[in-house]
């Protein structure tokens, strides 16, 4: 069984977007919950030097062998520089994904 929910925020006034995916399934015994979420900001700019934002990237591992739980989070922040209509624009983003490993209740 596969449960899929899908999000889609956007707010004009604050030049902001925001999708969201949530995936829920169950397999051999193992619950699986993964959750993606993509965060866009959108700013005018006029000179290309004003911002500067370096591409970041965690990962996060975890492992609990006592209740056979596990967890993924990999994370990537940055940022970059688009045109359109001859307007040059600053654009934020983040993109995540969690992964959420657990025993199902009824494998016990």
């Amino acid at each position: 069984m596969r449960d899929l929910v899908f999000k889609n925020l956007t707010s004009s006034g604050r030049r902001r977007k925001i999708l969201t995916t949530s995936e829920v399934m169950e397999q051999n015994g193992v619950v699986t919950r993964i959750r993606r979420n993509f965060v866009y900001i959108v700013k005018k700019s006029n000179d290309a030097e004003k911002y500067n934002l370096l591409p970041r990237l965690y990962v996060l591992k975890c492992k609990d062998s006592r209740t056979s739980k596990e967890k993924f989070l990999c994370r990537i922040k940055g940022s970059l520089y688009t045109v359109k209509d001859d307007k040059l624009f600053f654009v934020i983003f983040s993109h995540s994904l969690h992964i959420d490993l657990t025993p199902s209740k009824c494998a016990k």
